[in-house]
């Protein structure tokens, strides 16, 4: 049973459609794979009755020859982040622990409407504000190629899953990399979706009922090759249901079929957030590959300054993360900025400044913002895709166990701190980028190695063929 369930959702499906197996047996090898190996803690509601429900319906549908959706039958998991009608969905908190929501997220009634059979929800931490995976809940999940390491966060639960093959497929969410550095971190692929392409309601945090979000989130998929991501695109893809009446999304079709006629840009260290020498080693590695194989590579423009943009970034982020803040915290954090001296910029002040900002400042931020958008659109002008790396190191020891204040990482023995794990998937977001993150390599201790690619707004499918490509061309396919 096992070896179905390390098949990828491609081949999965083409099974499924070639009558190879039923939706059922294959709902059950996955079922009794997260049941035998506990190990990885990486599903922590398993939905068994409901997915064999959903698995025999789909099998009916093939049976009588009727059209039940582009996944018909593909067993997949979600995000303990998104709202799942029925199922329990508490986004690791133990204030949600019975969260029973009565609507699917839209992300996720779009998986069933694709004919999708959900198998369970992912481990998230508390609220998705960290990036390492464990809550008081479920426990922590560990990366599962050396559990001493973290699976990252806060889709680290998702990422696992389809490392371990618990699952072919995962949707999950990402504002700071949340999606993107489990995926390095597990050697999964990932994509961050351009914003706005897929609907954010029934995403927490917000809490439960908000119909908004913040407008960093971007939801996408994690799975083990860029055509798997490409299936998961094509059903979450498209207008919310408010505005589906009147729009239509046409994502455009990558130009180029081979490598060689894609122009590719090269960040490979900033001194803003340098990374380690293995890390370097592989950004080096790529360009000479790709030059070798005549593929026009520009490894010294640079889009925008990391530093400005990474500021922006943080700003934007403390500031739309005070939403859903109790009103008591909202009043001391405004008393503790209103205490703040011009002289102080430490981090801390910063945070407070940002988070009890005016409109008047957000509305100034948000225009630097556009202007940063506007950056991105001119380099991408004339480069298709621009590669970096995913993190400065590979995956880091877990330390959910320690306070925030004590977390680090060490970069070459550098002593850095913790949050710069994701500096350089920040890049993305506050220009509303599609981004995906692929396996590349391994370091010396075997833990994944992995590429951050990042493309012009709307060009997911172009970041998804070009990132299918790369990884043939470094023989990770």
């Amino acid at each position: 049973m096992d070896l179905l369930t390390h098949h990828s959702a491609t081949e999965q499906l083409h099974a499924l459609e070639q009558r190879e197996v039923s939706s059922r047996e294959l709902t059950l090898a996955h079922v009794d794979r997260i049941d035998r190996h506990p190990q990885y803690n990486a599903v922590v509601t398993v939905d068994r009755d409901g997915a064999l429900a959903a698995a025999a319906a789909a099998d009916e549908l093939r049976a009588r020859g009727r059209d039940g959706g582009a996944l018909l039958g593909l067993p997949v998991t979600v995000k303990d982040a998104l709202e799942t009608k029925g199922l329990r969905t508490t986004c690791g908190a133990p204030d949600l622990e019975r969260h029973i929501p009565g609507q699917d997220a839209d992300a996720v009634a779009r998986l069933r409407n694709a004919g999708a059979v959900i198998l369970g929800k992912t481990n998230t931490p508390p609220m998705c504000q960290d990036i390492q995976t464990s809550n008081p809940l479920f426990g922590t999940t560990p990366n599962p190629h050396d559990p001493q390491y973290t699976a990252g966060g806060s889709s680290g639960g998702s990422a696992a899953a389809v490392a371990a093959h618990l699952t072919p497929l995962d949707i999950g969410s990402d504002l700071a990399g949340s999606l993107r550095l489990p995926g390095h971190y597990c050697g999964v692929h990932t994509l961050r979706t351009s914003q706005g392409i897929v609907p954010l309601r029934g995403h927490l945090p917000r809490p439960p009922g908000w119909l908004s979000t913040s407008d960093l989130l971007a939801l996408g998929p994690l799975a083990r090759s860029a055509a798997d991501l490409g299936l998961a695109l094509q059903v979450l893809a498209g207008p919310s249901p408010q505005d589906s009446l009147a729009w239509r999304l046409e994502l455009p079709a990558p130009r180029p079929d081979r490598l060689q006629e894609y122009r590719i840009g090269i960040w490979a260290d900033d001194p803003h957030c340098p990374v380690d020498t293995e890390t370097r080693a592989l950004l080096e590695h790529v360009a000479t590959a790709l030059h070798t194989l005549g593929v026009p590579v520009d490894s010294t423009t640079r889009p925008v300054s990391m530093a400005d943009s990474d500021r922006l970034f943080h700003t934007l982020m403390f500031a739309g993360s005070t939403a859903g803040a109790p009103a008591d915290t909202f009043a001391a954090e405004t008393a503790a900025a209103a205490d703040l001296t011009p002289e102080d910029q430490s981090p801390r002040a910063s945070y407070l400044r940002a988070r009890t900002m005016r409109h008047r400042d957000w509305l100034l931020a948000n225009e630097e913002r556009q202007r940063l958008r506007r950056q991105w659109a001119a380099y991408f002008t004339g480069i298709d895709v621009l590669i970096t790396p995913a993190a400065p190191t590979p995956a880091v020891p877990d330390q959910s166990h320690l306070p925030l204040p004590d977390r680090h990482i060490t970069v070459d023995g550098e002593r850095r701190g913790y949050w710069t794990q994701t500096t350089w998937l920040n890049l993305a977001a506050p220009a509303h980028l599609p981004a995906a993150t692929i396996p590349a390599g391994r370091s010396t201790t075997g833990l994944p190695l992995g590429l951050q690619l990042i493309g012009p707004y709307l060009a997911d499918r172009t970041v998804l063929h070009i990132a299918g490509l790369l990884t043939e061309a470094l023989g990770q396919g």
